[in-house]
């Protein structure tokens, strides 16, 4: 691969997987031979100062293999799916327009599901909602509001635990807020590109004890950071 032979339609690589897979390696042996640019696709790497726990690449690697959506807010700021797949698409274009190739690497599952998937139209939190929702679980407990939930939307109760408080909460706000269901909303999606095309691998051990291996080593490195 060369400069100049990346075109709109060349498909996105997406690097995926669990941590301590070596994802961060491996895109950064692709960087030093190859003209891309990575675009990190991780929910902690968008805050600037935490680096150690996150396994954060180090200062002098960011500084000669540039990330994209890496320190680019402060730990105080939300971030969401929309909004990285609003930032990804953006940088996606300015790599392409200089004629290199965007490779997407990282382990949140949820963003490479909305960048490759889309994402419904959801509502905005109702704060005075949720005070009146966790008021009834704590009268009667999530597990009996999953059971409501189970009567409207079971396709929804069924991929959250009947504990699961803050998940609960979101599907009866959304139905009291819309009128309309959370897997209804859910199957409505549809990409954020349509023209846009992925190629997706999995990088993973097929050794799950090296895995379990290295995360332990690099809780260690982290400690001792």
């Amino acid at each position: 691969m060369s400069a100049g032979t990346v075109t709109q339609t060349t498909p996105v690589p997406l690097i995926m997987g669990p941590t301590g897979a070596g994802k961060t390696d491996l895109a950064l042996r692709l960087a030093a031979r190859y003209p891309i640019e990575i675009v990190s696709v991780d929910s902690a790497l968008v805050y600037r100062g935490m680096d150690i726990g996150t396994g954060k690449p180090s200062r002098e690697q960011l500084e000669r293999f540039p990330h994209h959506l890496v320190d680019i807010l402060e730990p105080s700021q939300p971030y969401s799916a929309g909004q990285f797949v609003r930032d990804a698409l953006q940088a996606i274009a300015a790599i392409r327009s200089r004629g290199n190739l965007p490779v997407l690497v990282g382990g949140t599952m949820l963003y490479f599901r909305a960048l490759r998937r889309g994402m419904a139209d959801m509502p905005s939190a109702n704060p005075e909602l949720r005070q009146e929702i966790d008021a009834e679980a704590a009268r009667v407990g999530w597990p009996a509001l999953h059971a409501r939930l189970a009567e409207f939307d079971p396709l929804t109760a069924q991929r959250i635990q009947p504990n699961d408080g803050q998940r609960i909460q979101r599907a009866l706000e959304v139905h009291r807020l819309t009128g309309t269901t959370l897997s209804e909303l859910h199957a409505q999606t549809r990409p954020a590109d349509p023209t846009m095309t992925f190629a997706p691998f999995a990088w993973s051990p097929s050794d799950r004890e090296r895995l379990f291996a290295a995360i332990v080593r690099r809780f260690e490195l982290m400690m001792q950071a």
